[in-house]
């Protein structure tokens, strides 16, 4: 399942990219990246993270299975989004999420509370994502019953999901994916979690709120930034920029913390109605999720594809997926910016970085390890 939903995650985002080429509704390519593509990784990546965490058994049964459910509530909100599916489709796949969602946050309260000794702080992280997407799920179905409250729901339904669900997913994960794909320790990673999350939660809080109250823009934008900032300086100190950027999969992480603080600059910037703000779901698709998505996927496909033991065809299947990394984070790392001020030529290049990422991905599954493997 795993393989299955990251090689979609890709078919999702090129959709993304064709949609908004075509021109259609922006609501409906937002989707196709985030609910389509993202969504149902991260619950599947949480499936795998969260018995390391806890140092306990994997997901069984219904849990299992509920990273393909949310890939079908994408699906659905995608469709009636689009025009495709009648529009009371959405209330169905609201419904579907929010159901599904409040049982995987409880599988992973659970496997927490029976962790063996203390879980890792990252577990934290991934249930305040979780709360964070019921929130969303929540504020925009009052918006879909209140007509009136519907514009502030829609956009703090957008900070939830993007900053709320996918930041504190990622950085939760990055602390633990990135000294793992260096192969080096990072004894201050946990720590770190630890002490950003707060900080973390107020400035989602605050940009979830900043829709009727432009002005907290710029703090939520220092309160987010300002952890990844941290993190940022955390590396560094730990691995060294040559180390952090001299791998395809850790640069593509590396640029995907760099374009979230961007981002951030871009968020004040907006709260001081210096830029407009719609262009900023384009600029945090290209300059963070798609290096990140990508990066992560270097490194974890092959764990996946090919586990236990580090075997030769594990190692080959990664630098096929890293050996153009550094073109695709350069690529995402132009094209987040461009599109942040408006330029369609940067949805190109991030049309160029994710097909470098689907060959090579192509390539690597389709290849049998020799026999001597």
């Amino acid at each position: 399942m795993l393989i299955y939903l990251g090689c979609c995650a890709v078919l999702a985002f090129a959709l993304a990219i064709a949609l908004a080429l075509q021109g259609v509704a922006p609501a409906a390519a937002a989707h196709a990246a985030f609910a389509v593509g993202a969504m149902p990784l991260v619950f599947a990546a949480m499936g795998h993270f969260v018995p390391v965490l806890t140092r306990s058994g994997g997901a069984v049964g219904v849990v299992r299975r509920l990273p393909l459910v949310m890939q079908w509530v994408g699906l659905l909100a995608l469709g009636a989004l689009g025009g495709w599916l009648p529009g009371w489709v959405l209330h169905g796949a609201l419904s579907m999420g929010l159901v599904a969602t409040v049982v995987f946050l409880v599988w992973v309260l659970g496997k927490g509370r029976r962790a063996l000794g203390r879980p890792h702080p990252g577990l934290a992280w991934y249930v305040a994502a979780l709360g964070c997407l019921i929130l969303a799920l929540l504020v925009i179905g009052a918006g879909l019953v209140w007509p009136p409250a519907y514009p502030l729901a829609r956009l703090a339904h957008l900070h939830l999901n993007t900053l709320g669900f996918i930041g504190l997913s990622a950085i939760g994960t990055l602390h633990v994916l990135m000294p793992t794909a260096l192969g080096r320790p990072d004894s201050l990673a946990a720590a770190r979690l630890t002490r950003q999350l707060p900080w973390m939660l107020a400035g989602i809080a605050t940009a979830a709120v900043a829709g009727g109250l432009p002005w907290l823009g710029p703090v939520a934008a220092v309160l987010v930034g300002g952890v990844v900032v941290a993190t940022l300086v955390g590396w560094w100190r730990a691995h060294g920029w040559a180390r952090l950027s001299g791998d395809g999969a850790t640069a593509s992480l590396l640029v995907a913390s760099v374009g979230l603080v961007v981002l951030c600059g871009a968020g004040a910037l907006h709260g001081f109605a210096l830029m407009p703000g719609r262009p900023a779901v384009a600029g945090f698709f290209a300059g963070f999720l798609l290096p990140l998505v990508t990066g992560a996927l270097s490194q974890l496909l092959p764990v996946w594809r090919h586990p236990g033991p580090i075997t030769p065809a594990r190692t080959r299947l990664r630098e096929i997926l890293t050996r153009q990394g550094r073109l695709r984070a350069l690529l995402f790392l132009l094209a987040g910016p461009l599109l942040l001020a408006g330029q369609a030529s940067g949805a190109a290049l991030a049309a160029i970085g994710v097909a470098l990422f689907a060959l090579p991905l192509l390539r690597g599954l389709v290849t049998r390890p020799s026999r001597s493997v």
